[in-house]
């Protein structure tokens, strides 16, 4: 019942916000939904923990340690960017930016791009996980073209072609993983795409046509990671699209896409024995750190800025769930949670810098503190943050990280070390004048709903500062799911 009303409250959002979306009050449901999306994420969360695993409805569905918090952390970030969406669209419609039928198109693709990703995590049908991201890359596009500026279609359609392309890949690949299962599990193939079926059997499945199938699946899926070289598209789709577009693009869909490479990964891993899978994820992800790092340097977009910053903590992230163990995918782990808290507070404190200086060009914004505080602090705050400076919870993750590749993998570290030094250097040269520069323009008269901001960035000091029990103890459990 729970996971069925899960479902249903973005899907049912979305069809009311398709007729009412352009009413005054469109914002307002919006939250609402998102709200009630929250609630039933925490109550299937205290099902999972008080019960534990469960498979729901025909086994098509399965909710266990490891995605349920990916489903918690969805809803939280979804119903933040909700409201921090409802003053800053209002404000866009009043420039004259978007049209009432744009702004019900937003609400109503917001909350379906809400469905598509609590419903790739809770799928156990890797079938369905593809369709729900293949939905999830259709309503972005149309979220990203929003704005219908010649850069903002160029934008979108850069990342339908090469989404496209990917996820193309990845149906290949669950074209070969469903080829491999049929075999063991029977002629009819009825449960030959259910992740538990074939997490059962992987030992006994073909090896050469699993591998196959991860390099397919890895290619697809970390197309829409973001991954280096096949990270073309989120730039464009990080600046042209609007603001609340760009935290859950950042803050969410490239989470659920790397949720979907980490669930083959374990799969291929089991039946083959062998490290390539791990091997493929450390490569990618590395040099995803390093071109990002550098890539930094020659940003002149605040937006593009903080989207290569996104594709730097990917690669960081695949690299941990490459080297695997228990304290690797601890970090991993933890590191998907406060790096998606910081990023779309930074994007929620960014929206608003743009949005009041008119630019998004970084040499035309001066003086944040100046003309509002709560912008300045919330920006340069969470660039620290980002940046991993102690004692937020990003400094936390990379900190294990770094000790686990000492350890695990002592080639990488010194690789890492310097990407990372690279890209704080890159960042914090950009941030420092935009927050502390002199400017000649006038305080603004009253402060902006930057809630959200501070909210994110408090709980990502304190999963720095002290990870809750109960959390610390999910993160466990799903490493060791994922062992």
């Amino acid at each position: 019942m729970t996971l069925a009303l899960l479902l249903a409250l973005p899907l049912a959002g979305a069809l009311l916000l398709a007729v009412f979306g352009a009413r005054r009050r469109a914002p307002e449901l919006n939250i609402a939904a998102s709200l009630a999306t929250l609630v039933a994420a925490i109550a299937l969360a205290a099902q999972v923990i008080g019960h534990g695993p469960m498979l729901l409805w025909r086994e098509q569905f399965l909710v266990d340690a490891f995605n349920v918090f990916l489903v918690v952390l969805t809803a939280f970030v979804g119903l933040t960017t909700a409201l921090f969406s409802r003053p800053y669209m209002r404000i866009e419609r009043e420039h004259g930016r978007l049209t009432p039928g744009r702004v019900r198109l937003y609400h109503s693709m917001y909350q379906l791009f809400m469905f598509t990703m609590l419903l790739a995590l809770l799928t156990n049908n890797l079938g369905l996980l593809w369709v729900a991201l293949e939905a999830a890359t259709l309503s972005t596009v149309l979220l990203v073209s929003l704005y219908r500026t010649p850069a903002s279609l160029e934008a979108a359609w850069k990342y339908f072609i090469l989404c496209g392309v990917g996820i193309a890949q990845a149906l290949f690949g669950t074209v070969l993983l469903y080829l491999a299962a049929a075999k063991v599990l029977g002629a009819d193939g009825s449960t030959a795409l259910l992740w538990t079926h074939l997490y059962a059997v992987r030992e006994q499945l073909e090896p050469s046509v699993l591998t196959l199938a991860f390099v397919f699946l890895f290619v697809g899926y970390g197309t829409k990671v973001g991954l280096a070289p096949l990270h073309n598209w989120l730039p464009d789709a990080h600046a042209e699209g609007p603001t609340p577009v760009s935290a859950v693009l950042s803050g969410l869909l490239l989470n659920v896409a790397l949720y979907a490479v980490v669930r083959c990964k374990v799969l291929v891993e089991g039946s083959t024995s062998a490290s390539l899978p791990g091997r493929m994820m450390m490569a990618f992800g590395l040099f995803s750190v390093v071109v990002a790092a550098f890539l930094l340097w020659r940003q002149r977009d605040i937006k593009r800025l903080f989207a290569y910053s996104s594709i730097e903590h990917m690669g960081i992230m695949t690299f941990a769930f490459g080297m695997g163990g228990p304290v690797a995918t601890f970090a991993a782990l933890l590191h998907m949670t406060v790096h998606s808290l910081t990023k779309s507070a930074i994007f929620f404190a960014v929206g608003h810098a743009a949005q009041k200086s008119g630019t998004q060009v970084m040499d035309e914004i001066r003086g944040l503190l100046v003309q509002s505080p709560a912008i300045g602090w919330g920006l340069m705050l969470g660039s620290l943050a980002i940046l991993g400076m102690p004692p937020f919870g990003v400094f936390a993750s990379e900190f294990l990280i770094l000790t686990t590749a000492m350890r695990q993998q002592p080639w990488a570290t010194p690789i890492l070390l310097l990407a990372l030094g690279v890209a704080f250097a890159a960042v914090f040269r950009r941030v420092q004048p935009m927050v502390f520069g002199e400017t000649t323009l006038k305080r603004l008269p009253h402060p902006p709903a930057l809630v959200p901001v501070f909210a994110h960035l408090l709980l990502v000091l304190m999963l720095g500062l002290y990870i809750p029990p109960f959390l610390s103890e999910w993160y466990r459990a799903a490493a060791e799911l994922l062992r």
